[in-house]
Order: structure tokens, then sequence, then C-alpha cells
């Protein structure tokens, strides 16, 4: 660039600054602009602003030289900000020379273009609205910019012109459509997911009909429908379902035989769809009519839900259906059926003709708005429950089915859960059996409905009698025993959870079995199982149904677990559920203090079946600050059979000590005279430890412990809320659990070491 041209009003030095390749000097000349033009705008002279925008546009914005480009775009920006609201009088001037550097090679160039141009369409606002074609076109490209930078800074300005339009009622539709109908069939995913939000911005805008115009771009939205990118289809058919919501409002309006040849040459596969969509108006005009009909909606509609991508917009179409017919349904639909007025099936019958791909409508009535709000329905609760349990029991259902089967069958337990505890005995197995699915999700919300079942009011009844008249079976029973999947024996509800009804103890029994189940399984296979584990499930039932009730009755199950070694790994894992899981915080703090009445029965419950695992046991008295009582547990270590594994449980309650969750037993080694027990139970189990990692761990911990004042002086913390249980008896109990376990293990040894071992086993 020549320095020596005249360049006024614009001084020497704003020049120089405009030129230099660094940006803080470029930017120093923008700042003396703005307030150059400040002082012709004052002046009100139109003349010198128009000279410096043209001097900053030719010389600078439009220069050879990449430096004085950017010292250019810099330049308009200051201009237009400058200007404030009488910038509008100015755009096209300022506009221009911006947008050509959206074809700059150089990706920086294009990004300070971007930058230039929000400033000034930041200050003028809805006055750039009568450029906004040529706005769109080049933002239009930088869409599909490769350069992150330059993407990143075209839909801040994207976003900007969008509030714009948004607030604005003077945008020019009939200018753009040609432009939008042009661009709509870009190839590049980029552009298509500008376009579409575009569109989809356009039809939000009260002031704007987008309808009219629907013929002219409805091809290439069927097109863009078609994309490889799951997020450009699915904020197309966001888009479609918002236009399809406007037809809907105003059909009158619509120029359906101008679209008519556009949906015939995309109907690749819209037989269905079609079938779908109509199934969906019917039911949202219909309302309750239809729930006489519902068993085969659902018969069409289930298997549609876990079509792939192929089939997508079919399968949403069959979740609208599903998701509107499951919100007909009301808790009136519990009371008996002679207290409602029913409708008069079709004389053609009353269920659907339905099939894997098509729909048919010719045995469904048809009621005038009229009609529907005078009629009374009766729920198909018996052919839904039919249709869902079919789902269920078939292995080739697909996910999303079985998650809709069972987000069905929840709601069906809360609106009407009267009339559906009358299937709960044939559903219950397999419920119980879904726990074991391959999906994660699925096996989340079986444990919703085990839940529902098991706190259900509905599902109190008598407890002489099962569910299906059956004498009960109480549970002095081992849990093998008991009520299985595929077994027909049940058990009363357990006496410590009187809120729970009778399928809960049967739950409860069964997760078990489940539990026992997957170990085995495990062992067999020596590989990582699919399903979810087993601690995972006892945390959600937590979250689902109270925790004292799960750990409450869970405690009196294996009480009578004559399995001693499954007894024991399953105390083990509930107690680390116990001692490690957010889920369990507020029974943690219910057990932590034994105030009541109600903490000391749990914990005596808890205690009487963790007496199966030794360091469970001693963990449990450490968390209800039972600290005499685990030393005198500790001190019986001495006549156990100190196994490897015995060691690796006294390591990993090491490690639990020095947990957040057992803060406050850290801090009470502070005061000495007040704990002694807690001292002495850890250095017993200091002294159980071979020299290892979780040994020095231990005593660099009870290093830190103070000396008592007078070590001759021995007074146990007061704890006058835990006076009335009997210690002595609990430790008997320890004895007699641990002489079982031992008798047990001495019969495998000697079964292992018997001559003709191979007969016995």
């Amino acid at each position: 660039m020549n320095t020596e041209k005249d360049f006024s009003p614009l001084t020497p030095n704003i020049v120089r600054a405009l030129n230099d390749k660094l940006y803080e000097k470029r930017k120093v000349a923008a700042l003396e602009i703005e307030k150059l033009v400040r002082e012709f705008v004052a002046q009100n002279n139109s003349t010198q602003i128009r000279h410096v925008i043209q001097i900053l546009a030719s010389e600078f914005a439009l220069s050879q030289h990449p430096h004085s480009r950017k010292g250019g775009l810099i330049g308009l920006a200051a201009c237009s900000i400058a200007l404030g609201k009488d910038s509008g009088l100015y755009l096209k001037e300022l506009i221009e020379p911006v947008l050509t550097c959206f074809n700059d090679s150089d990706s920086r160039l294009r990004y300070y273009a971007c930058e230039a141009l929000y400033n000034i369409v930041k200050v003028a606002r809805g006055a750039v609205l009568p450029h906004f074609n040529v706005l769109f076109d080049g933002l239009s490209k930088l869409a599909a910019d490769p350069d992150p930078n330059v993407k990143s800074g075209s839909e801040l300005l994207d976003r900007l012109l969008k509030d714009i339009v948004t607030e604005s009622n003077k945008f020019d539709l009939v200018a753009f459509v040609p432009l939008l109908r042009e661009r709509i069939y870009s190839n590049n995913q980029y552009a298509r997911q500008f376009i579409i939000s575009w569109i989809l911005v356009l039809e939000s805008v009260p002031d704007i009909n987008l309808l009219d115009y629907l013929p002219e771009i409805l091809d290439g939205l069927f097109q863009i429908l078609g994309d490889g990118s799951k997020e450009i289809r699915r904020m197309c058919e966001v888009v479609l379902g918002e236009f399809l919501k406007e037809i809907k409002k105003t059909p009158s309006s619509v120029k359906f035989a101008e679209m008519a040849n556009i949906l015939v040459i995309h109907s690749n596969d819209l037989i269905q769809l079609t079938a779908m969509t109509w199934m969906r108006e019917f039911i949202q005009l219909a309302g309750r009519v239809v729930l006489p009909y519902s068993s085969g909606i659902l018969t069409a509609v289930l298997p549609c839900l876990s079509y792939d991508d192929r089939k997508k917009s079919t399968k949403e179409v069959a979740s609208a259906c599903n998701h509107s017919l499951m919100k007909l349904i009301t808790p009136e639909d519990d009371e008996d059926e002679d207290t409602q007025s029913t409708v008069s099936p079709p004389r053609e019958g009353n269920s659907l003709n339905t099939s894997q791909d098509s729909v048919g409508f010719s045995n469904i009535s048809f009621f005038t708005a009229a009609g529907v709000d005078r009629i009374q329905v009766t729920l198909d609760l018996d052919g839904i429950v039919q249709v869902l349990d079919r789902h269920l029991h078939d292995s080739s259902t697909g996910m999303m089915t079985r998650i809709a089967v069972l987000k069905w069958l929840y709601h069906l337990y809360i609106k009407t859960p009267r009339k559906m505890f009358r299937h709960t005995d044939s559903l219950f197995p397999m419920l119980l059996k879904t726990l074991s699915d391959e999906s994660d999700e699925v096996i989340l919300k079986d444990l919703e409905v085990l839940a529902e079942i098991a706190s259900s009011p509905a599902g109190q009844t008598d407890n002489s009698l099962s569910c299906d008249g059956k004498s009960e079976v109480h549970s002095d029973q081992p849990v093998s025993n008991l009520y299985s999947v595929t077994g027909s024996k049940v058990v009363d509800s357990s006496p410590s959870t009187p809120s729970m009804n009778s399928y809960f103890y049967k739950f409860m029994i069964n997760l078990l079995n489940f539990t026992l189940g997957f170990v085995v399984h495990y062992l067999l296979s020596l590989r990582s199982l699919i399903c979810l584990s087993p601690p995972f499930l006892y945390r959600q039932l937590c979250l689902l149904l109270h925790a004292e009730n799960i750990f409450h009755s869970m405690a009196d199950i294996l009480l009578k677990e004559e399995d001693l070694k499954f007894a024991s790994t399953m105390v083990q894992t509930l107690n680390t559920i116990l001692l490690t899981s957010a889920e369990l915080f507020q029974l943690r703090n219910q057990l932590k203090d034994l105030h009541t009445q109600e903490s000391c029965t749990l914990f005596c419950c808890l205690y009487r079946s963790w007496c199966h695992n030794p360091v469970a046991t001693v963990s449990l008295c450490f968390l209800t600050q039972n600290y005499r009582h685990a030393y005198d547990l500790i001190q019986k270590f001495g006549d156990l059979e100190v196994t490897v594994d015995f060691l690796m449980e006294v390591d990993k309650l090491v490690q639990l000590i020095e947990s957040p969750i057992f803060t406050y037993l850290r801090l009470q080694l502070l005061d000495v005279e007040n704990n002694p027990y807690l001292i002495k139970a850890l250095y017993g189990l200091l002294m159980l430890l071979p020299q290892s990692q979780a040994f020095q761990l231990l005593s660099n911990r009870l290093s830190c412990v103070p000396n008592p004042e007078d070590d001759s002086q021995e007074c146990g913390a007061k704890r006058p809320t835990q006076a009335h249980m009997d210690y002595g008896e609990l430790l008997e109990h320890f004895d007699r659990v641990q002489s079982k376990h031992l008798e047990v293990r001495h019969q495998r040894a000697g079964r292992a070491n018997h001559p003709d071992r191979k007969l016995l086993l």
C-alpha cells in the first residue's frame, strides 16, 4: 500500500497502525477511528463519514495485503460502533466489504470478518433486515467452513441474527423464500443444519407464516430427512412436526394439492408411517373412545418402538401414539365396571386388525366431538395386560419395546392398582426374570415396576392367603426353599416391613435367588456379565423403596439361609453397600446414633445376619459406635479360622476406616478417656494383620492417638439409649453362627479328602 497516499481524514498514524501486523496496534487505530467518526456524527457530517467508510473498504478491507484487510475490518466495525443507531444509513457500505472477506483464503481473516460483521449487526439490530438475504447467503457458506474458529464465530453471528429476526415484525419472507429454496438443496451436512435451524426459527415467529411457502421447500426438507447425520435428521423431523402442527391448526389454508406429488416422490416407506400418523390423530381426536381398542393399538404400536434409523419416522409417530394412549388412562378406570357406562363396540368387532407393516382402521368407530364428551368407556385392561405380557415373554422383542412395556405396567399399577393386582401373580415371575435382561435401562425400569408392586397399598391383602388363594409358607425356611421365579410357594410380608405388602417379601427372596444365580453363572463362565451387578440393583432399590425396609427384610431372610457361604458373601456385599453408597446416607445416620427403639431394633436385626461375616459384624459395630462390643468380638477372632480371605476383609475394613464414612470415628480417637474400647478394638485389628500396607496405615493412625492423662481411669462413653440391648445374647448368637460356619467348612474339607470323593460329588 502506498503510505504516501492521502487517506484524510484518517491520520498517518491511524493508517500506519491499521497496516500493522500486530492486533493490538490495529485495535488502537480502531479506537481512534471510532473517536473520529463520533465527531463527524456530532457535526452531522455524513459526507466525511461515507468518505471514511469508503477508504476503509476500498483501501484496506479489499486490499491485497492481509494485514491491511484485517485493519480495514476492525476499522469498519469501529465505524459502526461510533455511528450507533445511525449505522442503518450506511449498512450497505459497511456490510459488503466485510462479506467479501468471508471468501478469503486466510482462515484468520475470515474469522476477523465474522467478528467485524457481528459488531456491525449488533449495533444496527433491526436495520439489517433489508440486507438479510446477503447476510444469510454469507452465513450459509461459513456454516460449512473447515476452520473451527471461523465456524464458531459464524455461529455467534448466526444466533444474533436469529434473535433480531425473532424480535422484528418487518421480516421480508417473500424475498427470502427463493434464496431458502435454493440453499435447501445443499448436500453439506453443516449447511443443511444451518438451513434447518433457520426454518425452525422462522416457523416459531408468530408474525411469519412460513406454511404458505411449504410447497416450495417441502421437497428439500424430505431430502434432508435422509441425511446421514442423526442430529440433522432429528432437527428435520422437528421442523416437519412443527409444520404438521400448523397444518392441523389451519387445514383450510394448506395447499394440499401442491404438496401431494412431493409426498408421493418421498413415499418409499410411508405406508406404515401414514397409518401410524392417522392413528395418532385418531387417538388425539377421539380421546377415551379408543380405550376399548387399546390392546389392538398396542399390538401395532409396540413393535415399531424398536425400529432402527431406517424407520425412524415411523418409530417416533408410534411413540407419540403410545404416549397419547397412555395419557388416556385415569384413576377412574380402577373403578368397578358396574359404576361405569360403556360404549357399545362397533358391529365389526372391537379390536384392530393390525400387522407388522400396516394398520387397518375398518374396525374402529368414529365419533363426533360432541359424542365423545358424552360417552364413558371401560378400559380393556385384560387385553392390554395380555399384549404386554406377550411382548415381555417374546425373546425377539426389541429393547425399546421392552422398556415401553414396563412403562405401561408401571403406569397401570399407578393408575389402576386394584385391577392390576388381579394380574400380578401371572406377571410377577416374568418381571423377576427380566432382572437378568442384557439392557441396563430395561432392568432399571423393571425395578421400578417391582418396587411399585411391592409398596402398593392395593397389594395389602389378607395375609392368611396368597394372591392365588393358596396357604402361605412362612419365612422360617431357607431362601432356596421359598418362593422362586418358577415355584408356587409364597411367604407373608415381613413383620419388620409393615409399610410393604406381601409381594415385597417375595421380591426380596427372589432377588436373593437372582443374586445367587448371578454368582453361580459368574463362576461358571469366569467372565464379566452383561447384566447389572446385584450391588447396583440393591442401591437402586434403596432409591425406589425405603432403605430400612430393604435391609431389614434381607437380614430376616439371610438369617434363615442354609447356604452359609452364600450368606456370608451376601452380608459382605450388603455391608459394603451400607457403608459406601450415597443412597444409604440417611440409613447410616439412623444407625450411627441408636437413640430410638426402632434404630436399636434395626441394629439387632442386622447384627444377627451380619454374624455370618465376622469382619462385617465388627464394621457394623463401628458404624453404630458399639466400640466395647466390637472389642469383645475381635477378642473372639483368635478362635476363628483366619484365612487369606478373612485377612483381606480386615484389610478392606482398615481402608474404610480411613474413608469419609468414618470421619466421626477417627475424631473420637482424640477423646481417649471416653473411647478406650475403640482404641483397643483398632489395636485388635492391628494385631490380626500381617506386616502389610494396611498394617502400616492403621499403625500410623493409632500413633496419632494422644496419651491419656490417667491410664488407670477407664470409663466408656455413656450411651443410655443402648442400655436395654442384651450384648451378652448378641455375643452368644455370634458364637453360634460361627460354630455353624466352622462345621460346614469341616464337612466340605472332609468331602474333599474322602477316598470316594468322586462318588460324593
